[in-house]
């Protein structure tokens, strides 16, 4: 490549990550860089401006490593210097919350939180929802038996609230797996079920209700959502679920938009990039569906669908949207990578494993852990390549946190650290 043409590629690396930073920023306070609030970070991109993390790695490179209090699926979230992380007894019978020195991995403290025990699938666990923070409480949803609640702690570990949601209707017996998000005064919980579903806000200091939105009950779903700034000002909301791809008014809760477009089961997230919303469903181990709508659209609402695809979708694996390409990791470790604009394919490739946790992106760079705990990096862009495999020695259902020049990796029985390089 000549000295111009990689000045171009560059240039042209910078540009999409300004895009993405930009849409990112009308959302959240802050992007990668100290903090990792939510599932798959800032506004639920996946995406970090964090540099020097290799490739693939020896047991010898962690910064540190610990044992982890019981079983669970949940992702860390990060702000400064502290991670949080829940997980359960076996049974199911009580759930932890930990934080965590991001520097040391030491144990700062650990809240019980005494629960009873619903049926939940074998590639679900109790502890499955992420836990979110705004730098002054972190707050965790979990269902036990047949209730579910919403619960805030200030960073010393002291109860803040809890809040009972309200029976929770577990069919069939899939179990729970919903994070909630932060934004501004508000907790905002997407929930899903068999009856009554809702998308609600709760006040993030006393846990007072906001708003609530009904919505119609078909599947317990699991899809966290994200919020991206109007253009006259204030934020939407945007959700996935059973009942389709939704667009709401995230200060009052109003129902913008709602395309009833997935058919089946969400356990993914949805995305976004180009002014598109991307979000998908599936069922028995598989996607089904994979949906493109712009997020706004003042005309035709049939118009607003913009292309669809039904096969080699991810069903549990959020995909990941970055400038023009859009990534479909799959379940069967078929990962393919998109147009984003238009659905057409640029490669498809299979890597091998199988697939519950996200990828997130990295310098050009897509991670990946498998549920045999394989650390798959592969290069992001047009082009397909393989740039590293990693065990960690344990299987694995989580997605990567990075914050602070650190990755922080879940496996069933150890939180890992690896330290960037530079």
């Amino acid at each position: 490549m000549s000295e111009v043409a990689g000045r171009r590629k560059r240039c042209t690396q910078r540009v999409a990550l300004v895009v993405v930073l930009g849409w990112t920023l009308a959302a959240d306070s802050a992007f990668g860089g100290e903090h990792w609030p939510r599932f798959r970070g800032p506004n639920g991109t996946g995406v970090s401006d964090e540099k020097g993390f290799p490739t693939q790695w020896s047991d010898d490179a962690y910064a540190w490593k610990v044992q982890l209090k019981g079983l669970g699926h949940s992702s860390p979230c990060v702000w400064g210097d502290s991670l949080f992380l829940t997980s359960a007894l076996a049974d199911g019978s009580k759930r932890f919350l930990t934080s965590y020195s991001t520097s040391t991995g030491d144990e700062r403290w650990t809240r019980d939180i005494e629960t009873e025990a619903e049926e939940v699938h074998d590639l679900n666990s109790y502890a499955s929802p992420t836990p979110t923070t705004d730098g002054e409480r972190v707050y965790l949803s979990f269902a036990s038996g047949h209730q579910f609640y919403l619960a805030a702690f200030a960073f010393d570990g002291a109860p803040a609230w809890s809040v009972d949601l309200g029976k929770f209707e577990n069919g069939p017996n899939h179990g729970y797996g919903t994070s909630p998000i932060v934004h501004g005064d508000l907790v905002i919980l997407s929930f899903s079920q068999e009856k009554n579903s809702a998308v609600l806000a709760l006040d993030r200091v006393t846990g007072a209700p906001r708003w609530r939105t009904p919505r119609e009950g078909r599947l317990t779903c699991h899809s966290t959502p994200f919020l991206i700034e109007k253009k006259g000002g204030g934020h939407d909301l945007f959700v996935s679920a059973g009942d389709g791809i939704l667009s709401l008014d995230a200060r009052s809760g109003h129902l913008n938009w709602r395309e009833d477009v997935l058919g089946s089961r969400v356990v993914a997230s949805p995305v976004y990039t180009h002014g598109l919303v991307f979000a998908t469903s599936g069922g028995q181990g598989q996607g089904r569906a994979l949906a493109a709508a712009r997020m706004h659209h003042e005309g035709d609402p049939a118009a607003r669908i913009v292309w669809t695809r039904k096969r080699e979708l991810p069903y549990v694996p959020t995909p990941l949207a970055f400038g023009d390409h859009l990534y479909l990791w799959n379940d069967k470790g078929v990962v393919v990578c998109l147009e984003a604009k238009t659905g057409e394919e640029a490669w498809k490739q299979r890597v091998g494993g199988n697939f519950s946790g996200s990828p997130i992106w990295l310098e050009g760079r897509l991670y990946c852990v498998s549920r045999e705990g394989e650390v798959v990096v592969l290069k992001a862009g047009p082009e397909y390549e393989l740039l590293g495999r990693t065990s960690l020695g344990e299987g694995s259902h989580g997605t990567p946190a990075v914050a602070g020049g650190r990755m922080f990796l879940r496996g069933f029985q150890h939180l890992f650290c690896l330290q960037a390089t530079r």
